[in-house]
């Protein structure tokens, strides 16, 4: 994978397509290949005629892990995102997010709005605000000794998670401590780019779509059917809901 610097950090990413540019920033404990190639959002960006870029989040897949929870605030891994659309001499974006990846883009969308056409948020709804209830769970489970000991549903499912991708479990439970900072109910309201909020029927962990779409002064809410929050990820729902959006506000011009 290509690597850029963003200050001290250097982090991986990739590029497929030609169309307008989709900056896809994945989940927590996931990577760029598992969050959209794996499950074929590259693939399907990139026939519609958009272009996809997926970045490996600071502490993530093929990037640099510090094990500092200060290098893990959304506002500063929005300027990693920032910097790679620098790099790329890219002017303006969609971005798409998933969970940690959509709090990111929000704070993309809030902080440099000229930079952001529209945005997806997906897997985070009201939780953007309300913050996440389980996240000293997550990060005793990240630092347990055994997966064995572990007993916490979400604890458990994010361990699994974790060693499945073969991450570093001290990086990634520095990232959930400062990475789930809250947006303020204000800041929502101030973000003017237009945003779909995709949150699964079953999600317990992301918050209703609904009250955020409506407290997002352009946004839109879509209920993901029958999906919980792991699974809702490369669901074909999902993925239509979302190109059908990019085709209003940033629509692939035929050449």
């Amino acid at each position: 994978m290509p690597r850029f610097k963003s200050g001290d950090v250097e982090l991986a990413y990739e590029v497929a397509g030609n169309g307008p540019p989709v900056l896809c920033i994945h989940g927590f404990a996931s990577s760029g290949k598992v969050n959209w190639i794996d499950t074929g959002w590259m693939e399907t960006l990139t026939v519609a005629g958009y272009q996809p870029i997926t970045l490996d989040n600071r502490g993530h897949g093929q990037s640099d892990k510090p094990h500092d929870p200060e290098d893990y605030y959304p506002a500063q891994m929005a300027e990693d995102a920032l910097a790679l659309l620098d790099h790329l001499g890219i002017t303006r974006a969609a971005v798409l997010g998933y969970s940690m990846g959509a709090r990111i883009a929000a704070f993309l969308a809030y902080d440099h709005p000229e930079r952001v056409v529209a945005a997806i948020f997906g897997g985070m709804g009201m939780n953007l605000i309300n913050g996440l209830t389980d996240g000293n769970d997550i990060i005793a489970g990240l630092r347990a000794p055994n997966l064995a000991d572990l007993t916490h549903p979400t604890a458990r499912q994010f361990r699994i998670f974790a060693e499945h991708t073969g991450s570093d479990r001290e990086a990634l439970a520095a990232c959930m401590e400062t990475s789930r900072q809250p947006m303020a109910r204000a800041d929502v309201r101030r973000i003017e780019v237009p945003v779909l909020v995709a949150v699964g029927e079953a999600d317990e962990m992301a918050g209703p779509p609904q009250p955020l779409a409506e407290l997002l002064p352009h946004g839109e809410a879509f209920v993901i059917p029958k999906r919980d929050h792991m699974r809702a990820t490369g669901d074909r729902a999902f993925k239509a809901a979302a190109l059908e959006f990019l085709g209003k506000t940033f629509p692939v011009v035929a050449v």
